[in-house]
């Protein structure tokens, strides 16, 4: 019984994790405690395991080394970075502005606001990376408004969860940077691979309101017109953007022969600036160039383009690291909060609290997280777990399916902080050993673990919306109507039909992986590649041996030439007559 235990350490040590896990105690003291207990367990059978365990008491003088490799991982000094500029954004004000905006701008059309919670819940997933910060916001702006204006309760909190959701996936997503620095792979890397499936994600939501607006209309009716504060306009928005275009190209063309490939995104925002400075310009001056819709669209979404650029336009451009790119887009949310005059100790308190609460419960997981590795390997689980997930029928494709299968069942009960500190260092070696580019695979765990948000009953991103809903019935203060409050069925509901879109996405990652692998550049084909070596005439005299063309030893030169120059002697010291 002994050596039974002690040869199937591995499986049982898992086993005891999930258990410790699901009796309620905190992830990151259940790993650190559940390594310690088993490494106690591993020392004393270790004799009974028929080498399968390789643990001894020196060995626990690694921890303090792999817990000063945790705190001095500069890609993990992203995290705060993003989070605190994602706070400090929720805070300026401008997730309303942005919805607002965009709702007005989409409000003629049937199903409008939901379009407008879709788009403005990818911007700021691009500007934010924090799910609970684009939840709560929409969830407080935006689901009155809806439920104001004859929105179907279920539609309305499944496109406010899911689309808060996109920051997980969207650049500059934390859990892309976890999963890289757990991959071993460059966060850079990762952010280019992940931000085509986010757009095609997004892409997909707004599919499926389209379809729902047109199966079931009164589900999501248009904007009626006296709700229609900034009136029409979209003519004069479209010749700005034209113009705005127009400017871009001849911009393009004329940094073009300077500045190469970085020509064409010099000249977008030199086109960028130009129509941002005309919309303030024909505002403050009142020239009227611009309807009142063109200028305050262009004059909220420019900013947040901005801050996008500056914080992923620069890792993509290679001027910055993702690190450094989290501490400019961190400035720059502080600079666009001053500018609204939102902008106060108090903000900059909470920002530090939450960033703080968030940036501890990463760390303490990790260090956990590492106290069980150290164990786990030494019992040769790895291993374990790599027989157990290569040997599954259907080769690279059964793996793919199996592991996604794998970590959406466990995204019903796990954070997706603790299903990449736990999980992801497990599976990872399995990928690579079947051939499986890791930016890919993390790529699909990405989306996959974004399920983990939207999972009813347990999804963070319901019970942040769960938290700003109404709970009992309001009087509305526009209408005056009475309004019914959102049950929590209705909510669990509502994430139906998009954790089936995320399942879709999944499936669409799998069959088409060149979404992903397009962070590689262009291939080259090897049979292309010509090599030249330059014309180096008296290499072989410098060698000791005849110039090149030289006659050879104890033949007359040829009439008419120059006699050759004597080859060096290496039995001689040099000569430097």
């Amino acid at each position: 019984m002994i050596e039974f235990i002690a040869q199937n350490m591995a499986p049982i040590m898992f086993f005891s994790l999930i258990i410790f896990m699901l009796l309620g105690y905190p992830v990151a003291f259940s790993l650190a405690a559940n390594g310690l207990l088993f490494f106690f367990i591993g020392v004393e059978l270790a004799p009974y395991s028929n080498g399968s365990i390789n643990l001894s008491w020196p060995l626990l003088y690694a921890l303090p080394e792999r817990f000063w490799g945790v705190m001095s991982n500069e890609t993990l000094l992203a995290i705060p970075f993003f989070t605190f500029m994602g706070i400090v954004l929720e805070r300026s004000g401008m997730a309303e502005d942005l919805l607002d905006t965009i709702g007005q701008l989409f409000g003629p059309i049937r199903g409008g606001l939901a379009y407008a919670v879709i788009f403005v819940g990818a911007l700021l997933a691009a500007t934010t990376g924090v799910v609970a910060a684009s939840v709560i916001a929409m969830g407080l702006i935006s689901l009155p408004i809806m439920l104001r204006y004859g929105y179907d309760r279920r539609v309305a909190s499944g496109v406010i969860a899911a689309s808060g959701t996109l920051a997980q996936i969207i650049p500059p997503s934390l859990v892309l940077i976890v999963l890289a620095d757990q991959l071993g792979r460059s966060v850079g890397d990762m952010y280019k691979g992940a931000l085509i499936p986010g757009l095609v994600l997004t892409s997909l939501y707004m599919s499926y309101i389209f379809l729902m607006s047109i199966f079931r209309p009164k589900s999501m009716p248009a904007l009626p017109l006296e709700a229609r504060t900034l009136g029409h306009g979209v003519t004069s928005l479209f010749a700005a953007l034209l113009l705005a275009a127009v400017i871009a190209y001849a911009a393009h063309v004329y940094l073009s022969p300077t500045h190469g490939a970085n020509a064409d995104i010099l000249g977008a925002c030199v086109g960028f600036i130009v129509i941002y400075v005309a919309a303030i310009l024909d505002r403050g001056l009142k020239f009227n160039l611009m309807s009142r819709l063109a200028q305050q669209v262009i004059i909220v979404l420019i900013p947040p383009l901005a801050l996008i650029f500056l914080v992923l336009g620069t890792i993509f451009l290679g001027i910055a690291t993702p690190t450094e790119g989290g501490a400019m887009g961190a400035v720059g949310a502080l600079i666009m909060a001053g500018m609204k005059g939102r902008l106060s100790l108090d903000v900059i308190r909470q920002a530090l609290a939450s960033t703080t609460r968030l940036s501890s419960f990463v760390l303490f997981i990790l260090i956990g997280a590492r106290v069980f590795s150290l164990t786990f390997y030494g019992v040769n689980g790895h291993l374990w777990v790599e027989h157990l997930l290569v040997s599954l029928p259907g080769g690279e494709v059964g793996f793919l399916i199996a592991v996604n299968i794998l970590v959406f069942l466990l995204a019903f009960f796990l954070d997706f902080f603790e299903l990449a500190f736990i999980i992801v260092p497990l599976l990872a070696p399995a990928a690579d050993k079947l051939g499986i580019d890791l930016i890919w695979f993390g790529v699909l765990l990405g989306v996959n673990m974004q399920t983990s948000f939207m999972h009813p009953p347990f999804g963070f991103a319901l019970f942040y919306l769960r938290s700003v809903a109404a709970r009992v019935p309001y009087l509305d203060r526009i209408t005056g109507k009475n309004i019914e409050p959102v049950t929590t069925g209705q909510i669990y509901w509502g994430a139906v039909p998009f954790v089936c879109i995320q399942i879709i996405m999944i499936g669409l990652t799998i069959a088409f992986p060149q979404m992903v692998m397009h962070y590689k550049g262009t291939p080259v084909d090897p049979s292309t590649i010509e090599i030249k070596m330059p014309d180096m005439p008296g290499l072989g005299g410098g060698l000791g041996l005849p110039p090149l063309g030289a006659p050879a030893p104890g033949t007359a030169p040829a009439p008419g030439t120059a006699p050759a120059a004597p080859a060096n002697d290496l039995t001689k010291p040099p000569s430097f007559n």
